[in-house]
């Protein structure tokens, strides 16, 4: 190992190789302090030529490699295995916006680049980079692109391979493919872009991308609304999908559990709606157009949900500070999770129709077979994305109940989703948490094309091993 790093030093400024175990401590657990790893050394390009250096030299000593980004993943999906062979590849130096190509709309951003910059990037020049989630201000792009990140804003703009047009990587062997082209239509074989999105840096390192880009708002809504069922909060969504149409763009649902989870941990953060409604949706509105007409839109939306029953309440910002407080309502559930302490994450996603029935029978069933746990559900609803959570009762010891109920309880929420037809992973990943339960959820067919690819695309299995699938 030690000729390896003599090695690194040729083709990276040592300053930049961390070998310490002080220096590496930073990198070596993941956000939510479940996985902790070692490595040789964590290593720090600049640029696309280093990267590809540096995996040449990997495949020559058969190093493998873990890319990581900001490091806000939940799946463990950029933390190193406990051999102490591994080497991080993390990106915070690759930070820059490569280009804005007002004419294209369309921003080039390296994978380090950390996605709230984009977003203020983007805005400077009057442009909305709609990708958007809790962990903004610290997460990179290169990391939103191999999980494949959804968001707040999935319902009007999609997913993270939705906005992106077109990819740099360094594959397994160190060359470069160089795919940034800002073309919306390009239909020449194979789509190697959404081959590598979601991958997770098993099949290649994502080093830069090109990202759509759209028209900044000029008018935003957002309102808090009460509701007593999942049927009428999926109600009122297609009440809003048929009369809001494309100004939809946002709908969230918290429960009443959750809230009072994120009120415990963060006082004034208080639901400002009557009462505890079972279930509390945050919508947002925007419009291109006129300030006037979304407001009123939203209100005879309203209007005609309270008539019909749909909600019992609801409260509209007046002013974008009050916005922002309903938005980290939403965003602090999860903050509020990891200051409590053990909980168990379910990333779901279940279809529309049937979400209804999967909530009512998991929650009962979670009821009868773990009594007292309490279940943090909330998400997008209005993709179908359900963030199910699970935390011990009160003053049950974290450790035991994350020891003896984990395996169990994972088995009953999936066997759920499976009954559904829905998604074990919907905006996560798949990382190192669920590769166990990959093959029985994707079926033996699709589980092994995905292994086939893994083989043909690096077949040393250096890129992230054991992460999403294993050969």
């Amino acid at each position: 190992m030690k000729n390896f790093i003599n090695q690194l030093s040729v083709v990276l400024d040592p300053k930049y190789i961390l070998i310490t175990d002080e220096d590496k401590a930073p990198y070596l657990t993941d956000w939510r302090k479940r996985y902790t790893g070692k490595a040789s050394a964590v290593l720090l390009p600049s640029n696309s030529s280093e990267v590809s250096n540096i995996v040449k030299l990997c495949a020559q000593n058969q190093i493998s490699i873990v890319p990581q980004g900001g490091h806000t993943g939940f799946c463990g999906g950029a933390t190193p295995d406990n051999s102490g062979n591994q080497v991080i590849l993390n990106f915070k130096r690759m930070n820059q916006v490569r280009e804005i190509d007002v004419a294209n709309q369309t921003m080039t951003l390296e994978a380090g680049c950390i996605l709230q910059t984009a977003q203020e990037k983007a805005a400077e020049q009057g442009f909305l980079f709609p990708l958007s989630l809790g962990a903004e201000g610290s997460c990179m792009i290169g990391g939103n692109l191999a999980t494949n990140a959804g968001g707040t804003n999935v319902l009007r703009y999609g997913n993270a391979r939705d906005l992106c047009l077109g990819l740099e990587v360094v594959t397994a062997k160190g060359e470069i493919w160089n795919g940034l082209k800002g073309l919306r239509k390009d239909n020449t074989g194979y789509d190697l872009r959404d081959l590598f999105v979601g991958s997770e840096g098993t099949l290649g390192i994502i080093t830069a991308a090109v990202m759509k880009l759209y028209p900044l708002p000029i008018s935003q809504w957002t309102t808090l609304v009460a509701c007593e069922s999942v049927s009428s909060s999926i109600a009122l969504l297609n009440l809003f999908q048929r009369r809001a149409t494309s100004l939809l763009t946002g709908f969230e649902m918290m429960t009443q559990e959750s809230l009072e989870l994120n009120e415990k941990h963060f006082p004034q953060m208080a639901n400002p709606l009557q009462g505890k409604p079972p279930f509390t949706i945050l919508i947002e509105l925007s419009d291109h157009e006129s300030e006037n007409h979304v407001r009123q839109l939203l209100e005879v939306i309203l209007e005609e949900a309270f008539e019909s029953k749909l909600i019992n309440d609801a409260v509209i910002a007046s002013n974008l500070s009050q916005a922002n407080a309903f938005w980290h309502m939403r965003e602090h559930i999860t903050l509020a999770q990891a200051e409590e302490g053990a909980n168990l994450k379910h990333d779901i996603t279940i279809p529309l129709s049937s979400l209804d029935s999967f909530i009512e029978e998991t929650d009962a069933l979670m009821r009868s077979q773990y009594p007292g746990v309490r279940i943090i559900n909330f998400g997008h609803l209005g993709d179908g994305n359900l963030h199910y959570n699970i935390a011990p009762p009160p003053g049950v010891d974290a450790k035991i109940f994350n020891e003896s109920y984990e395996k169990p309880i994972h088995e009953l929420v999936y066997a759920q989703v499976e009954r559904c037809n829905g998604s074990i992973s919907a905006e996560h990943g798949v990382g190192q948490l669920k590769l166990d339960g990959l093959r029985a959820h994707k079926g033996e067919v699709a589980h092994d094309l995905m292994r086939a690819l893994k083989r043909a695309l690096d077949p040393q299995n250096i890129l992230n091993p054991h992460k999403v699938v294993s050969i």
